[in-house]
C-alpha cells in the first residue's frame, strides 16, 4: 500500500521507490487506489467464485458451494482482507487457484500463463508452476509468456538492474538466514497448530494423486525459508479446501463431526470481532504499534505544508498512507540501509547483508525530507540512526518536535 501510495504521487517502482517484493503486489494496490478493504473484499469474492468453479467441476455443485463457502470462511478467520492489506502470500491466492483449475480442465498452457502471473506476485509460485506441470509440459510454455513481458516492461523503463537487486539478491539474503533458533521445531509446532485450526478442513478425502502432489508441493512452498510464518500457511488453503470440498459431499455423519471443527476458529476469534465493531481497538496489543503511527501521523499533517517530504526510519509502511506525504527518498523502510530485514530488526541487530547499505544511507544523508519519523530506534537502539556515521551528521540538521509512545518525530531546522 505504501509503495502504491508512492506511484500514485508519481513514483516509479524499483527506481524512486526501493521495494523488495515482485511488481503486482504494488499494481493491484495502485487500481484501488491503495484502499484496503476495497482491494480485500473484492479479492475474496474472486477467490470464492474460483473456489465455486473449480470444486463444481471437479466433483458436483454442492462441493462447489462448500468451497466457496470455506475458501470465505478462512479468509476471515485466518488473516482477515477487510482490515490487512493484501500482500504477496495472500494476493498469490487466487492466480494459485486459477492456474491449476484451467490446467486440469485441460486448459495448460493458460494454467501456466497464470501461474506466471502469480510468479509476478510472489516467487513461490514456481511450485504452481510445477503443480500445473502435472497436467502437461507445456505448461512452462504459458508461464514464460506473463513473466517475459514482466522483464520488458522492467528494462524497457530501466528499472530492470533495481528490481534484480531488491527481488532477487536482497532477498536471497534474506532467505538465506532464519533469525528463529530451531526452525524444524518451530516449523513442526506451527504446522501442528495450523493443522489443528483448519481441522474443520479434515475429513475422508479421496481424489486424483495430482491433488495430493499439488498439496505436498504447497507445503514445500510453506517450508522454503524455515520461517513457518502464518500467512506463508496460505499456500496450502487452495489445495485444503479442494480436498475438503469432495469429501463434505459424501455421505456419512463424520462430515458432522468434522464440520463441528469449525467452531475452533468461530469461537477463537469471533468475540474479538464483535468486541471491535462495539469498542474499537484501544486495547488491542495486536494493534498497538497501528495506534501509535495514526497519532504521528496526525501530528506530521498538522504541522504540513503543500511541498514537504518525508522519511521514516524503521519499517512502518502505514505513515506513508496516513500522512499522505510523498517519500524524500526511494526508501519507505530502513532495511535497505541497515541490511537487518524487517521480521526481526525490532529485537535483532544482525544484518544478513553489507552490500550497499554504506551507499544507501549516503543516498539518505544527500537528501532533504521536512520530516524525519524515527518508528525503530523505541524498539531497538543498536539501530538507533546516530549509530550510523552518515545518519549522525546529517541528523545534526534536524529537531525533535514531537513524540509518541513508539515514534520520535523530526523536523528540519530553520535556517
Amino acid at each position: 500500500m505504501a509503495a502504491a501510495k508512492q506511484m500514485l504521487l508519481g513514483k516509479v517502482l524499483y527506481l524512486d521507490i526501493w521495494y523488495d517484493k515482485p511488481p503486482l503486489v504494488a499494481v493491484y494496490y495502485v487500481l484501488f487506489g491503495a484502499q484496503v478493504r476495497l482491494a480485500g473484499a473484492v479479492y475474496s469474492l474472486l477467490g470464492c467464485i474460483v473456489a465455486y468453479l473449480f470444486a463444481r467441476d471437479l466433483y458436483q455443485r454442492a462441493a462447489g458451494l462448500w468451497a466457496a463457502g470455506l475458501f470465505a470462511f478462512f479468509l476471515i478467520f485466518d488473516f482477515p482482507v477487510a482490515v490487512i492489506p493484501v500482500g504477496p502470500d495472500m494476493l498469490m491466492l487466487v492466480p494459485h487457484l486459477l492456474a491449476v483449475y484451467m490446467a486440469w480442465r485441460g486448459r495448460v498452457v493458460l494454467g501456466g500463463a497464470v501461474a506466471g502471473l502469480a510468479f509476478l506476485c510472489n516467487t513461490k509460485a514456481v511450485f504452481v508452476l510445477v503443480t500445473c506441470g502435472l497436467f502437461g509440459a507445456v505448461a512452462l510454455g504459458g508461464f514464460v509468456l506473463p513473466v517475459l513481458i514482466g522483464a520488458d516492461v522492467l528494462y524497457a523503463g530501466g528499472a530492470w538492474r533495481a528490481y534484480l537487486d531488491q527481488v532477487w539478491i536482497w532477498s536471497s539474503a534474506y532467505a538465506g538466514s532464519t533469525f528463529l533458533e530451531h526452525p524444524i521445531r518451530n516449523g513442526i509446532a506451527r504446522t501442528a497448530a495450523w493443522a489443528g485450526f483448519h481441522s474443520g478442513l479434515a475429513g475422508r478425502w479421496t481424489a486424483n494423486w495430482r491433488l495430493w502432489v499439488w498439496l505436498g508441493l504447497s507445503f514445500a512452498g510453506v517450508a522454503l525459508g524455515w520461517r513457518f510464518f502464518p500467512r506463508y500457511y496460505l499456500q496450502l488453503l487452495p489445495p485444503v479446501v479442494m480436498l475438503a470440498s469432495g469429501a463434505l459431499v459424501r455421505p456419512g455423519r463424520w462430515r458432522y463431526l468434522f464440520l463441528s471443527l469449525l467452531v475452533i476458529p468461530l469461537v477463537r476469534f469471533g468475540p474479538r470481532y464483535v468486541s471491535l465493531a462495539t469498542h474499537g481497538d484501544a486495547e488491542w496489543s495486536d494493534t498497538a504499534m497501528d495506534r501509535d503511527s495514526r497519532s504521528a501521523s496526525a501530528i506530521v499533517r498538522s504541522m504540513a505544508h503543500t511541498g514537504d517530504t518525508m522519511f521514516v526510519w524503521g519499517y512502518r509502511p502505514e505513515d506513508w498512507i496516513y500522512t499522505g506525504l510523498p517519500a524524500a527518498t526511494k526508501y519507505l523502510d530502513c532495511q535497505a540501509l541497515t541490511g537487518v530485514p524487517a521480521d526481526r530488526h525490532l529485537t535483532q541487530s544482525t544484518p544478513v547483508t553489507s552490500v550497499g547499505t554504506a551507499d544507501a544511507r549516503r543516498e539518505v544523508a544527500a537528501s532533504h525530507p521536512e520530516f524525519v519519523l524515527d518508528g525503530l530506534t523505541a524498539f531497538n537502539a543498536n539501530l538507533a540512526m546516530d549509530k550510523y556515521p552518515e545518519l549522525a551528521v546529517w541528523m545534526a540538521n534536524y529537531e525533535q518536535v514531537a513524540r509518541t509512545n513508539f515514534t520520535v518525530i523530526y523536523r528540519k531546522r530553520t535556517p
